[in-house]
């Protein structure tokens, strides 16, 4: 067992993030904010240019590695844009993005682009999404609405693990950010004439959001590693990933904020936007304890495979 990326994948996350600071960095989610209508315009260029519609992560797991570094440059700039969701789409439908959703009123990120959706639930019941107009600006919505759902079919078992797992990733690149964010600030602050950093306290946080960072990563490669590898128990690595990816990311973001103050949550500081845009991947399609239960459920007295098979459960 490998979970770790080639090195082709890496450098292809590299060159996104590269593209993606190029092409406005942290201005592309201002600006779409600014004017959600233009949003796809920055973006889609960017990607394009990536060749991110080459790829078939379902078909060539060299491209899967490239779908999840790509999606984790997307969040390092929280890229206001659905990567995860159209790198997800299924393969044996015509459609443009794949949305997992939960409960009796769906939603994805999905306003304002004219993209086609499929839905589909935990359960693998796949539908044909149409995005409802939003009920507010992107300010509040982070460009998340409302679906129109209609049923297709229950074929979607094999889509529900990779529409988990690629969000998580985005979600892996803004915690990187958070944590890299947090670092500077704390190494160029003072506070009683030396650097904020210097502090004990401050050290031991910002470590511990590392521990939580560095996590999720280990994870988000098994789970990877997982789909690749056509796993039976592909679904519960994507949900253990899932859940310790809301975990982590509440602890790194409470850590970010509290060592940035109050400017963490002024938008003249990029943790600000990272933070905000976050919440649709930590609250869409189930937040923390509504994952845990879904995990729990599936998995019951037999627990987890894991990095670590073959220990005593």
């Amino acid at each position: 067992m490998n979970t770790e990326p080639s090195e082709e994948a890496a450098e292809y996350g590299r060159q996104a993030v590269r593209a993606f600071g190029a092409a406005g960095g942290d201005a592309l989610v201002r600006d779409a904010e600014r004017e959600p209508a233009r949003r796809a315009d920055r973006v889609a260029p960017v990607l394009d240019a990536l060749g991110a519609w080459d790829l078939e992560p379902r078909r060539d797991p060299a491209d899967l590695e490239a779908a999840a570094a790509l999606c984790r440059a997307a969040g390092h700039w929280a890229v206001p844009y659905p990567v995860a969701e159209r790198l997800a789409r299924p393969a044996d439908l015509d459609t443009d993005a794949l949305a997992v959703v939960a409960g009796a009123a769906p939603k994805a990120p999905a306003a304002g682009l004219g993209l086609r959706w499929t839905a589909v639930t935990l359960d693998g019941r796949r539908g044909a999404a149409a995005p409802l107009p939003p009920a507010g600006g992107p300010r509040a919505s982070a460009f998340v609405t409302g679906l129109d759902l209609r049923p297709l079919d229950a074929d979607g078992a094999g889509d529900v693990a990779l529409g988990l797992i690629l969000p998580c990733w985005t979600l892996l690149g803004m915690l990187d950010r958070a944590v890299g964010l947090t670092r500077a600030h704390v190494l160029a602050r003072e506070q009683f004439g030396r650097p904020l950093a210097e502090q004990q306290g401050v050290r031991f946080r910002l470590t511990d959001a590392e521990v939580e960072r560095s996590g999720v990563e280990a994870l988000a490669k098994y789970a990877l590693w997982s789909v690749q590898a056509d796993l039976p128990e592909a679904l519960d690595d994507a949900l253990a990933l899932r859940l310790a990816a809301l975990e982590a990311a509440d602890a790194v973001f409470r850590t970010a904020h509290l060592l940035h103050g109050a400017v963490g949550f002024c938008d003249e500081s990029p943790l600000s936007w990272l933070s905000r845009y976050s919440r649709p991947i930590r609250r869409l399609p189930l937040g923390p304890s509504a994952t845990a239960d879904r995990l729990t459920r599936r998995i019951g007295r037999r627990g987890l495979t894991g990095l670590f098979p073959g220990g005593d459960r």
